[in-house]
């Protein structure tokens, strides 16, 4: 049986699957293309980068502090997982917008237990945290803009 702190590691996996699926013809994707984006928008293959090193600094986070960050950290990783769904599949960056804030709530308390628990884990799970608020940016620049 599979240990419950070790699991972590699979839900962020496949979180990281799932998400991805939905953005992953970002670069071919009409709608996409057709919105009016920030200048500070990275290039698409910034994202494939970027997000498999914040989620393997998360599942590192994650684990240390799995007893008590455990709940939230699962509520979030799904949020994070439904926003690409909402934001590309579905075309709704204003309900994504929401989902990214509610994310970023959620995780500056998961990043306060985990600072208070471990310091490390809260200071290399700080890049995910700065991600979002960049990426609430780049989403609000689209609701505004479009």
């Amino acid at each position: 049986m599979l240990d419950n702190s070790k699991s972590v590691f699979i839900f962020i996996g496949l979180s990281l699957v799932v998400g991805s699926l939905a953005s992953s013809n970002a670069s071919s994707d009409l709608w996409y293309q057709s919105l009016i984006k920030s200048n500070l928008n990275p290039p698409g293959y910034i994202f494939g980068i970027v997000w498999p090193i914040l989620y393997f600094l998360m599942s590192i986070s994650a684990y240390r502090t799995f007893k008590s960050t455990k709940n939230l950290f699962f509520v979030q990783l799904f949020l994070n997982t439904i926003w690409s769904w909402l934001f590309f599949s579905f075309q709704m960056p204003l309900i994504s917008l929401l989902d990214i804030y509610i994310l970023i709530f959620l995780n500056i308390i998961i990043f306060i237990k985990m600072l208070k628990e471990d310091m490390f884990s809260g200071l290399i799970y700080l890049p995910y945290l700065i991600w979002l608020m960049f990426a609430s940016y780049l989403n609000i620049f689209i609701v505004l803009n479009n």
